[in-house]
Order: C-alpha cells, then sequence, then structure tokens
C-alpha cells in the first residue's frame, strides 16, 4: 500500500504525499501513516504497514519502536509538532496494509529550524492538525528535548522506555506540591521504588523534613545512615498529645447509647484533668482537645471521685470500664512508649522537631517503624502522627512555611473505603490532608498495593500517580479512572510492566511516561526482598536457638 492519504474512515483516496510531508522529510524522516479523524483529546492514524516495517529496523529505538501501542509518534502542524501518543492498534479490514491507530495527545512545542526537531515542549494543545496531515515518528533527539528538566528542580530516577539513554525526570516542587500515589502489586519492586525516590528527595534536599509512617519495619535498613528511626523503644510519644477522638478510640470500647454515656464521663473527666496543669491557669481557657499535659493518676482519681458522687439509681458500670482500661494501658509494657510516667513532662516543642526533623541535621527523614506498636492502637497512634502534622501546620502559617512530606505505606489501612471503613480518626485526618494539606504546605504521598481498597477520591486528589504492575482488574479500574485522559494508552500497558518499571503521570513529568527504575544500592534498599524458598529450605542448623530466641521476644514484646 501506498501511503497516498485517507479519508476520515480510514479509507485511501488517490493522490500524492501532501506537500507538507516532501517539504519536511530531509530534517523528519519520511512520513509513516496520515492523520484521518481528529477529536478534542486524540486523533486516529492511518499507518502504513510497509513504512511500520521499514522503521523497525532503525538504529533510534525510539523511531523503531513507532506505531506501536505506547510509543510517541509527532504531527506537523503550522511551525511547530504536535505530540501524541499511540494508545491501540488494529488492521484496517477495508485496505490491506493499513492499520488503525488511536492517539491521545500529549503537548506541542516549536520546530528546530536546521533539524527540525521538537524544542520548548509544553503541555496542552493550542492548533489542531487538521485530516490528511502526515504523521512521523518521534526520535529519541526529540523525547530527549521533552523530557529535559527544563530548568525545573528535577530528580532522575531511571531511563524512559524505550531508550536506554534518556533519563526519567520528577519536578520536585510539582511531585511534592500536589501529593503523589505509588501503587503496585506484591513483588514489583513498589518498596524499592519508594526507597528510591525518597533518597533522591533526600539528595536533593538534605535540610528538608520527610515522615514515613512504616508498618513493617521494611524501610529502616534503607535510611539508617540518613535518618532517625523511631520505634516504640525510642519513639516516647505524649499520650496527652491525643484530642479527645483519640482518647475515645484507646479508652472505650462500647457502642450505642452505653458508648454515648461514656463520652460524656470522659470528656468531663479529661477536661478537669487538663485544667489541673499550670499550663492550663496561664492560658486562661483550655478545651477537652488542648494538648495540655496530665497526670493518668489525676483522670483516674477523678472517675472514681465522679463515681463516688452518683446517686444510687445511676450504673458506676461505665467509670469502671473506663478506668479498668486506663489501669491496663499504665500496667502493660507494650504500651510504654506512649502511657509511661515518664512522658508526662512538656515535651511537645522537643518532640516535634525531633520528629519533623527540625532542624534536620543532614538527616532529613523520620522512618515510624508502628511494626511494634499494639494492633489495637497501631491506627489511633498514625492517626496522632497524621493529625500533628496537620495541626502543626495550620498554626505555623505565621512563620516562614516549612514544608512537611507525609509518607504511608500500605495506606489502604489508614485511608479505607466505605466498605472497609471502620470508623477510626486516622481515615478522616489523611482524607482532610489529601483535600486541604497543600494550602498549608504539607504533601502526601500514598503507597499502596491495592489502590481500589482506597477511600473514595483520596486518589483523586494525588496529583501524580506512580503505577506499577497491579494484577487486579478491580486495581486496574480504579487507577484508570484516576489517571489524565492523556495517560489511556500508557495504562493499558500496566499488567504488562516488568518488575521496577512503572507508568508516571500527572504533574510531576512533563508528558506520561514509562519508566526503568535505577538500581539501587544494596545498603539503600528496604529489608522487603522475598525469601529463597529453595536457598533457606537446603541448609539447616541453629534452629532450636532460633526458636528460643524467638519465643523470648514473643513473650516480652520486643526486639
Amino acid at each position: 500500500m501506498s501511503l497516498d492519504g485517507f479519508d476520515q474512515a480510514g479509507t485511501p483516496i488517490s493522490g500524492e504525499i501532501p506537500p507538507d510531508a516532501s517539504a519536511h522529510s530531509a530534517n523528519d524522516g519520511e512520513p509513516i501513516g496520515v492523520v484521518v479523524e481528529i477529536s478534542g483529546s486524540g486523533a486516529r492514524i492511518a499507518f502504513d504497514l510497509e513504512r511500520l516495517n521499514q522503521v523497525a529496523v532503525h538504529a533510534d529505538p525510539s523511531i523503531a519502536l513507532s506505531g506501536q501501542v505506547g510509543s510517541q509518534i509527532k504531527v506537523r502542524v503550522n511551525n511547530g509538532w504536535l505530540l501524541a501518543s499511540v494508545r491501540n492498534q488494529r488492521q484496517d479490514a477495508r485496505t490491506p496494509g493499513a492499520i488503525l491507530a488511536d492517539t491521545d495527545f500529549l503537548g506541542e512545542g516549536a520546530a528546530e529550524r536546521l533539524s527540525g526537531r521538537i524544542h520548548g515542549f509544553r503541555r496542552g494543545v493550542t492548533f489542531y492538525p487538521i485530516p490528511g496531515a502526515p504523521v512521523y515518528p518521534a526520535s529519541s533527539e526529540d523525547l530527549r528535548q521533552i523530557y529535559a528538566s527544563d530548568g525545573r528542580s528535577a530528580i532522575q530516577i531511571g531511563n524512559v522506555y524505550p531508550t536506554k539513554d534518556i533519563r526519567a525526570g520528577l519536578y520536585v516542587d510539582a511531585l511534592l506540591g500536589k501529593h503523589f500515589a505509588m501503587l503496585g502489586s506484591t513483588g514489583t519492586g513498589k518498596s524499592t521504588g519508594t526507597a528510591l525516590i525518597l533518597h533522591r528527595i533526600c539528595e536533593r534536599a538534605p535540610e528538608g523534613h520527610v515522615i514515613m509512617v512504616d508498618p513493617h519495619g521494611e524501610y529502616a535498613a534503607a535510611f539508617r545512615s540518613t535518618g532517625v528511626i523511631l520505634d516504640v523503644t525510642n519513639l516516647q510519644m505524649p499520650y496527652w498529645l491525643m484530642n479527645f477522638e483519640e482518647h475515645c478510640e484507646i479508652l472505650l470500647s462500647s457502642r450505642g447509647a452505653e458508648r454515648q454515656l461514656e463520652v460524656e464521663i470522659l470528656a468531663k473527666c479529661l477536661l478537669e484533668a487538663r485544667a489541673k496543669n499550670r499550663l492550663a491557669e496561664q492560658m486562661g481557657k483550655i478545651t477537652v482537645d488542648s494538648p495540655i499535659p496530665y497526670l493518668l493518676s489525676d483522670l483516674g482519681n477523678i472517675l472514681n471521685n465522679e463515681m463516688g458522687k452518683l446517686d444510687k439509681g445511676h450504673s458506676s458500670a461505665p467509670y469502671l470500664r473506663i478506668r479498668s482500661k486506663l489501669d491496663e494501658l499504665k500496667s502493660d509494657p507494650r504500651y510504654q512508649f506512649m502511657f509511661s510516667g515518664m512522658l508526662v513532662g512538656d515535651t511537645m516543642a522537643d518532640f516535634i522537631a525531633r520528629l519533623f526533623r527540625m532542624p534536620s541535621q543532614g538527616r532529613p527523614i523520620s522512618i515510624i517503624d508502628v511494626s511494634g506498636v499494639p494492633s489495637d492502637i497501631t491506627s489511633t497512634v498514625v492517626a496522632v502522627l497524621s493529625r500533628l502534622v496537620f495541626d502543626f501546620a495550620v498554626w505555623a502559617r505565621d512563620e516562614k512555611t516549612r514544608p512537611v512530606l507525609l509518607v504511608c505505606e500500605e495506606a489502604h489501612r489508614y485511608v479505607p473505603n466505605e466498605k472497609n471503613a471502620d470508623g477510626s480518626s486516622v481515615g478522616r485526618i489523611l482524607s482532610r490532608i489529601a483535600k486541604e494539606g497543600r494550602k498549608y504546605g504539607i504533601s502526601l504521598g500514598l503507597v499502596t498495593q491495592r489502590p481500589s481498597d482506597l477511600a473514595e477520591g483520596v486518589l483523586s486528589q494525588c496529583g501524580t500517580i506512580i503505577a506499577m504492575r497491579l494484577n487486579n482488574d478491580r486495581d486496574q479500574a480504579f487507577v484508570r479512572a484516576a489517571m489524565p485522559e492523556g495517560a489511556r494508552g500508557f495504562l493499558d500497558s500496566i499488567p504488562a510492566l516488568r518488575n521496577r518499571e512503572c507508568i508516571i503521570c500527572g504533574e510531576g513529568v512533563s508528558i506520561p511516561i514509562r519508566v526503568s527504575f535505577d538500581d539501587l544500592e544494596e545498603y539503600k534498599r528496604p529489608a522487603s526482598a522475598d525469601p529463597s524458598f529453595t536457598e533457606l529450605w537446603n541448609s539447616s542448623g541453629g534452629e532450636e536457638e532460633m526458636v528460643k530466641r524467638t519465643v523470648q521476644r514473643w513473650r516480652s514484646q520486643g526486639r
């Protein structure tokens, strides 16, 4: 089939190659197809199979893959180029040798005077091509200009597919300014990819303020030399930093009318306990949510006093339930990182400075390892940490802004959808950060293997989405709905991604790209590698001692 041109249905029309095509063939190579139909966000292209076979042996890998799904093509419009991504292909049954493809517009750029290459690339479309306009392959040099950082602060995380030397950059301010999400099934390299991005950010901003909530204790190994590791042995998070809602989650267990009665009792007693502190006297007016230190023994005594004032017609059961839970928290060694009597001092400023890395002292990231936190209060601990980030940002608006990045691994556990919601306050505070955080200089990074289990609307608040392979159809559909239209062609390749490959789209990149992540040095990787069953099951020795050590840690509830 000769490339003579097509009508809007894709049927060939007799005639010569359009004058525009021959005028630029010296600089741009031969056209590989023509535009047959235009819409607001993309175009239908008729490719010449013979021409595609000719470019398939080209030395430039970008040109060699031209026309394939996920590749980029360019269309001449006025004095510039319009760049598009191929979303799908199909054989035109009516025209042997013709392949029809749908494309999504990515952006436009000017044409260099001598080479005709793209430069000055930007998103969006100003002028559209017309049916019959010739289509050319985008070369590696074109892509190099498109993916250049254009002066903006960027971190490099890998190579752009299918090239081997064009670096993929993430614009740091755009990435963090509008939140981001890292998505991928188990075993695809999600944890290593997250560690890579955080390492690059910390190298770029050594005086930054990054907090990562690590539910499995994976990231301590990756950031031991560049960050601060906080776990149950050294976190020392004062219990009185909790607001009233968080107190209720930990101290109350009843439901229905009984819970409402306990809420009223706890509110009255907690406010009275806070009011005993000299800080409360200095401030004059406080609320039950005010982060004022109080003694656990004072709260217990006030509960006893209130219970002693009861008439015979009233039950003391709700007072006893709260008092019993309070005694349990004080006596159980698993809760000492939070409910120790040593944490009654006013250490709020010191705790926040240590948690937020202010000053960072060359260690800009805090890894909060909550794997050792008792499971019944893990969500509350994460809620307190997240709310401290938000409240600090709100009350620090009068100061010089110090943006904070909060990264949540296994985010679907903390911001679940309605079906899986358990009423925990952590979901509400993280949803609020997703919606309002950027106004106060808070960046949110969500890392999850089950995006479909995230709360509705949270993923759509993420300006940049980094999607690795997702094996579940429901997860793929959820991500597809959250991504912009221009990335649809890339999204279709998500199930076919190799390990440590991803699709990135949104504010953090110039255009949607497929990236192969860089290799991380061994000492910078998280402890998330899969065990080798064949290797471990072919060696023996020391099992008895290993079991005894494990039982000892198990009984002492500590590492």
